[in-house]
C-alpha cells in the first residue's frame, strides 16, 4: 500500500518531467510488470516487434508501442496474467555499416585490415556500449515490458534456435543453394531484403533502341532505361496473341554494337499495350526476365559485376561503372544509327536505404528459403480464421502476397549477423549444415572444409522471434504458458517482410500461429501528408514531443490520431490539445481532492439519495465504460480515446463538476457526502479508464486518492455499473444541459457578462415538459446566472426578448437583462451605416465588366463571397434593430 497524500500537497500544475522518471521507477521496482506474478489468471502475452539495436525512437516506434502498452494495461487491469516480451534486432547491414563508420572516422581503417574475428568483436562492443539506448526510449514512453525477459536475436537462445531452424529446413529440402535474381547493393556489396531497398521516383530517360532482324526485312524497336545493360540480353521477347509479331516469333536479331544474334520469343509476360510490344530479355538483370529466362531455358549471362562495373561481356565497355558504360553506349547507339528515340521520364529507382546507391537486380549464387510449401499452410490459417487481421481489409493483401510468393534470398554478405552453418568440402566438392561445428566433411570425412562466410538475412531471425523468445525447441515453462501470443501490433508497411515469415515459420515449427490477431497500423506523416524523411527535413524526434509536452500527450495525440489501418499526419496543435486535456484531468482531480475532508471514506452509493445530476453521471459513467471497454477489445484505440475524451472534458469536467458545486458549498452534510462520494467513484473510474492511454498522470493522481491501493496499473477495470433510472435520468439531463446552452449562447452573442444577473421565462409545451422543467429550475438558474426563472403552460412571447426553442419550451430573456436597450440601438445603426456602405462598394465593384472580366477568377469570387456575408450581416443586424424597437 502506497501513503496517501492529501490534496495540500498536489502541486497546482502537473510538470511532466518532474513525475515520470519517479512513476516508472515505482512500476519497475515494485515488479508490476512481470509476468507471471499471479499464474491463476489467464495468460495474455505480446511480443515487442524488436527495434533494431542501432536505432533511436522515432515517431513509428512510439506509435506502434503506445498502441501496444494500451493493450497490455487493459489487459493487465482486466485480470489476464500479462507478458509483453520486449528486445531487440542485432539489424545485420544497418549495425555493420553504423560500427565501419565508426572505424573509418576514428582509427581510419576497415573492417578488412581488422579481420572477421577481431571486427564482429568490436561490434559486440559497441553493442554492449550503445544498444540500450532504444530500450531506455522505450521506458520514456512508458512501456509496461516485462524487462526480465529482454531478448537480442543474436543472444545464446535465440542463436541456437535459428541454427535448429536453419538445419531442419536444409534437411527438408526447403533451403538450398542456387543462383537467383536477388536485390544487390555494390557499395555495400551485399544483397538486401526488398524492405532494404527504398524505391523513389528520379528523372530518367527511355530509349527507344533498333535491332535489325537478322533477314534483311526490317527491324525490332524495344524500350528501355537501361542501354548497358543490353549486352546481358540473350532474347526479345513479345506477347503470343500479338498479331504484330507472330510471324517473327522464332526468328533472330542482331543485338547492336555487338556481333550477337538473339532469338524472338513468344510469353505472356510481355504487355503488348506497352511501348512496342516487344522487351529486351536480360535475365541476369531483371527479376521479371530471368522468370521468362527459366521458363525458355534461356542462358543467363552477366554483364555488370558485383562492384556495379562492366563485365568482359560488354567488351569495350568493360570496367567502366555503369552510368559511365550507359553515356558511351548512347552515344555509340545513336552515331551508328540504332537510337530512334530518348524520351524524358521520371520513374520509380530502387536505392540501398543504409548507403543511398542504386540497387543492382543481379543474379547471383545465395542461399533461399523454398517458399511455395511454406506458404499454404499459412494462406490456410488466414482463409480459415486462426489468424485474424484488424482491419480485415488485410486478409486479402495477406492473402495475395502468399499466393505469389518467390523463393526467400537469406544470405548476406556480411561479417555481423548468423552465420550459416554450413562447410563446403574441398575434396569432394560437397557441403555439411549442422547443429555443430563440424570438424569433418558429412560425406567424405575430409578435415579439409571451411565455413559459408555470408550470414542470414535479419528477417530470417526476426521470424522466429515469438517462439524463440519463449524458449523453443525447448519446452519452457513460458512457452508452454504464453505460446501462441495473442495480438501483434505492428505497422502494414511490414506485413509481407515479418509477419508473413513469423506465420509460416511458426506453423512449420511449432504446429500453430504466433499470434491470434494482427493489428495493423499505417505511417506517421508530416502535416502536409508527406513521409517524413531526413531529406525533407520534416522528421520529428519523439523524445523531443516529450521534453516539451511529456509522454503522455505523445501517447494520447498517437493513439487517438486515426483509424484502424490508416495513416496519420503528426500536428503539435494536436499535441498541445492532449496536453490541455491532461491539464484539465489533473485540475478536476485537484478540485475533488480538496473538496474531501481529511480521512474521508466514500459511502455505498446504494446508500446514498442520489439527485438528478448524480443519476446523470454514473449512467453515462456506465455507458462509457461499457463503449470503451468495447472499442478496446476491437481495437479501435482511436474511437476509445475519443469517448474518454468526451465524457471526461465535456461532461465530467465541464458538467457535473459544476452541477456538484451547489451542494458541497450549500448543501447539508448529508449533501456534501452524496457529492463527494460520487465525485470520488467517478474519478477513480475515470482514471482507471483513462490510465491504458495516458500512464504517467493518472498512476501519479491515483497516489493523492484516499481509495489508493498499491499502484493504478495492477487495478481492476471498471465494470459498468448502471443506476436506477439512470436512463432517464440522461433524457431529463440533456433537456437541462440543452436549456443552459442555448442562454449560455444568447449570452455570448449580446456580449452579457457571466455574472450579471437576468430572468429567463420557459413556456413549456405540455404538462410533461412542465413538470421536467419544474424539478430540474434549479439546476438551470444557477447555471444560467439566472435571479428566476418563470414557469408557465404555453403563451405568447413576451415583448423585447430573445427567445431560444429548447426541448419541450421555448425559453424567454428579456431584452432589458441582457443590453442597455437605448444604447444597443445607437450601436446597431452605426454598424448598419458600415455594413450598407459594404454592400453597396461590392455591389458597385462587381457592377464594373472591367474587374470581372480581367481580374483572375477567385479573386472575383472572393468579392461575391464577401457581398454574401455583408449582406447577410446586415440583414441579421436589421432583424436585432426591429426586435429592440418593438
Amino acid at each position: 500500500m502506497t501513503e496517501t497524500t492529501t490534496a495540500r500537497q498536489m502541486p497546482s500544475a502537473y510538470h511532466p518531467e518532474q513525475i515520470e522518471q519517479d512513476v516508472y521507477a515505482l512500476w519497475q521496482s515494485g515488479g508490476y510488470f512481470r509476468a507471471g506474478r499471479d499464474t491463476s489468471k489467464p495468460p495474455f502475452s505480446i511480443v515487442l516487434p524488436p527495434p533494431n539495436v542501432t536505432g533511436s525512437l522515432h515517431l513509428g516506434h512510439a506509435w506502434n508501442n503506445t498502441l501496444q502498452d494500451i493493450i497490455i494495461r487493459f489487459k493487465r487491469m482486466s485480470g489476464y496474467d500479462v507478458l509483453w516480451l520486449p528486445g531487440t534486432d542485432h539489424a545485420g547491414i544497418a549495425t555493420q555499416t553504423r560500427v565501419e563508420k565508426t572505424l573509418r572516422e576514428e582509427e581510419g581503417i576497415t573492417r578488412h585490415q581488422l579481420g572477421r574475428e577481431k571486427f564482429v568483436e568490436r561490434v559486440w562492443a559497441w553493442k554492449q556500449r550503445y544498444g540500450g539506448v532504444i530500450t531506455d526510449q522505450i521506458r520514456r514512453l512508458g512501456a509496461s515490458c516485462d524487462w526480465s525477459r529482454e531478448r537480442f536475436t543474436m543472444d545464446e537462445g535465440l542463436s541456437r534456435t535459428v541454427r535448429e531452424v536453419f538445419v531442419r529446413l536444409y534437411e527438408k529440402g526447403l533451403i538450398y543453394r542456387g543462383n537467383r535474381i536477388i536485390n544487390w547493393c555494390p557499395r555495400c556489396e551485399t544483397a538486401l531484403s526488398d524492405i532494404e531497398v527504398e524505391h523513389r521516383e528520379v528523372a530518367g530517360t527511355l530509349y527507344r533502341v533498333r535491332y535489325p532482324r537478322t533477314d534483311g526485312q526490317g527491324d525490332v524497336v524495344v524500350a528501355t532505361t537501361r542501354p548497358e545493360t543490353m549486352f546481358g540480353d540473350v532474347a526479345v521477347a513479345v506477347h503470343p496473341a500479338d498479331a504484330r509479331y507472330q510471324a517473327l516469333v522464332g526468328k533472330t536479331v542482331r543485338l547492336p554494337l555487338t556481333d550477337r544474334e538473339i532469338p524472338v520469343i513468344a510469353d505472356e509476360y510481355v504487355d503488348p499495350e506497352f511501348g512496342t510490344g516487344c522487351v529486351k530479355i536480360t535475365p541476369a538483370h531483371d527479376p521479371n526476365d530471368f522468370e521468362v529466362g527459366m521458363r525458355h531455358q534461356l542462358d543467363m549471362p552477366q554483364c555488370i559485376d558485383s562492384e556495379g562495373r562492366m563485365t568482359a561481356l560488354a567488351g569495350a565497355y568493360q570496367g567502366l561503372t555503369r552510368e559511365e558504360a550507359r553515356h558511351r553506349v548512347v552515344e555509340d547507339l545513336e552515331r551508328q544509327g540504332y537510337l530512334v528515340q530518348r524520351e524524358e521520364i521520371t520513374h520509380a529507382v530502387g536505392h540501398c536505404s543504409r548507403c543511398d546507391t542504386v540497387v543492382e537486380p543481379l543474379l547471383s549464387l545465395q542461399w533461399f528459403v523454398r517458399m511455395q510449401p511454406l506458404a499454404e499452410p499459412a494462406l490456410a490459417a488466414a482463409r480459415d480464421g486462426r489468424l485474424r487481421f484488424v482491419p480485415e481489409r488485410f486478409t486479402k493483401v495477406f492473402e495475395h502476397w502468399l499466393e505469389n510468393v518467390k523463393d526467400w534470398c537469406i544470405s548476406r554478405q556480411l561479417w555481423w549477423g548468423h552465420r550459416i552453418p554450413a562447410w563446403y568440402c574441398d575434396a569432394c566438392g560437397e557441403i555439411t549444415v549442422a547443429r555443430t561445428d563440424p570438424d569433418r566433411c558429412a560425406h567424405c570425412g575430409s578435415d579439409r572444409i571451411h565455413q559459408e562466410e555470408d550470414v542470414l538475412d535479419t528477417w530470417f531471425s526476426s521470424a522466429l522471434w515469438p517462439f524463440s523468445t519463449m524458449g523453443w525447441p525447448e519446452q519452457t515453462p513460458d512457452l508452454a504458458r504464453y505460446y501462441p501470443t495473442n495480438t501483434l501490433v505492428t505497422g502494414y508497411d511490414i506485413l509481407f517482410f515479418w509477419v508473413a515469415r513469423m506465420v509460416f515459420m511458426a506453423l512449420e515449427f511449432t504446429g500453430e500461429v504466433p499470434f491470434r490477431d494482427v493489428v495493423l497500423h499505417g505511417l506517421v506523416r508530416a502535416a502536409d501528408g508527406r513521409k517524413m524523411s531526413k531529406s525533407l527535413g520534416n522528421g520529428v524526434d519523439p523524445l523531443d514531443v516529450i521534453d516539451k509536452y511529456g509522454a503522455d500527450a505523445l501517447r494520447f495525440t498517437l493513439a487517438t490520431g486515426t483509424t484502424p489501418g490508416g495513416d496519420q499526419r503528426f500536428q503539435w496543435e494536436r499535441v498541445e490539445h492532449a496536453r490541455h486535456f491532461i491539464n484539465k484531468i489533473w485540475n478536476a482531480s485537484r478540485f475533488v481532492l480538496m473538496n474531501l475532508p481529511e480521512g474521508f471514506e466514500p459511502q455505498p452509493l446504494e446508500t446514498l439519495p442520489l439527485d438528478l445530476a448524480d443519476q446523470w453521471i454514473l449512467q453515462r459513467f456506465a455507458e462509457t465504460v461499457a463503449r470503451v471497454t468495447e472499442h478496446l477489445e476491437r481495437y479501435d484505440f482511436g474511437e476509445a480515446g475519443r469517448a474518454l475524451y468526451d465524457f471526461a472534458w465535456d461532461e465530467f469536467c465541464d458538467w457535473y463538476i459544476e452541477f456538484a458545486k451547489h451542494p458541497l458549498y450549500h448543501g447539508d452534510d448529508q449533501a456534501k457526502i452524496r457529492a463527494r462520494t460520487v465525485l470520488l467513484t467517478v474519478l477513480d473510474g475515470l482514471l482507471r479508464l483513462l490510465h491504458p492511454f495516458i500512464p504517467f498522470v493518472t498512476e501519479r493522481l491515483w497516489q493523492y486518492l484516499p481509495v489508493a491501493r498499491e499502484v493504478l496499473a495492477v487495478q481492476a477495470w471498471p465494470k459498468p455499473t448502471y443506476p436506477a433510472n439512470g436512463e432517464a435520468a440522461v433524457t431529463r439531463m440533456r433537456v437541462v444541459m440543452e436549456a443552459v446552452q442555448r442562454v449560455r449562447n444568447i449570452r455570448a452573442e449580446y456580449g452579457v457578462a457571466p455574472g450579471k444577473a437576468i430572468t429567463c421565462t420557459l413556456r413549456c409545451d405540455d404538462e410533461t415538459s412542465l413538470a421536467l422543467f419544474r424539478e430540474t429550475q434549479d439546476y438551470i438558474r444557477r447555471l444560467i446566472g439566472a435571479e428566476r426563472i418563470d414557469l408557465k403552460l404555453g403563451g405568447e412571447a413576451p415583448a423585447k426578448a430573445v427567445s431560444a426553442v429548447v426541448s419541450g419550451a421555448t425559453l424567454d430573456v428579456p431584452l432589458a437583462d441582457l443590453v442597455d436597450l437605448a444604447a444597443e440601438v445607437e450601436r446597431l445603426r452605426k454598424e448598419e451605416q458600415r455594413l450598407v456602405q459594404e454592400v453597396e462598394r461590392c455591389q458597385k465593384k462587381l457592377a464594373n465588366e472591367q474587374f470581372v472580366s480581367k481580374a483572375p477568377a477567385h479573386i472575383v469570387e472572393a468579392e461575391r463571397a464577401k457581398l454574401t456575408d455583408y449582406e447577410q450581416r446586415l440583414a441579421a443586424v436589421q432583424e436585432r434593430i426591429r426586435a429592440l424597437e418593438a
